[in-house]
């Protein structure tokens, strides 16, 4: 599996979401943005460990590491390996007596225990391809136009199916970057089953 290494670039609430959270990657080495949304519960465990808050009594996922430690174990990485049905899927790559293991996880708890034993985040390139988006300021030009025209990028024909989901796609950096994240899952939705039809 191609995998590409993340870091959390934010975590925010939006009264959109019920009470959700989005927490926010970025490609290390790359533009592409990929957006989660989280429970409030999962938030505060990694909102409290991105802040080197340490509280009274050990949360689940310290008390995981703590585990993980104890028994001489080591977490080389986390994967969201895959999106399914609009849903996020996670493996925590535990080693132990030199035998690797893949433990099946959801992102937001794979992600706070990578927070707490400092493992790298990765995300599967085909997860990337399908959920992440570019915001429009970042993508490079490459075009011989004047520099007036830099700002806005020509309009491919509206009849075809790239057109449709390049529009979807600056959508979706629209409700992303107002924190509509309700908005936001449905055109990533609209976007991935426009991507899988033939």
């Amino acid at each position: 599996m191609e995998k590409i290494e993340c870091e959390i670039l934010g975590l925010s609430s939006s009264p959109a979401t019920g009470g959700a959270y989005a927490l926010l990657l970025k490609e290390l080495y790359g533009n592409r943005k990929l957006p989660i949304i989280i429970g409030q519960f999962e938030a505060q465990a990694i909102a409290l460990e991105l802040e080197s808050i340490k509280p009274p009594r050990p949360m689940t996922h310290d008390l995981i590491k703590a585990i993980i430690d104890n028994l001489g174990a080591n977490v080389n990485e986390i994967i969201i390996t895959e999106l399914k049905d609009n849903t996020f899927f996670a493996k925590i790559v535990l080693e132990v007596a030199s035998l690797t293991n893949e433990i099946d996880a959801r992102p937001s708890d794979a992600i706070a225990v990578a927070l707490r034993i400092g493992c790298p985040i990765y995300v599967a390139d085909s997860v990337m391809d399908t959920a992440a988006f570019t915001p429009s300021n970042e993508v490079p030009d490459f075009s011989d136009e004047s520099q007036d025209n830099l700002d806005t990028p020509p309009e491919p024909p509206s009849t075809s199916k790239e057109a449709k989901i390049a529009s979807l796609q600056e959508k979706l950096r629209q409700a992303l970057e107002i924190e509509d994240y309700e908005k936001a899952a449905k055109i990533r939705d609209e976007i991935k089953r426009m991507s899988n039809s033939n």
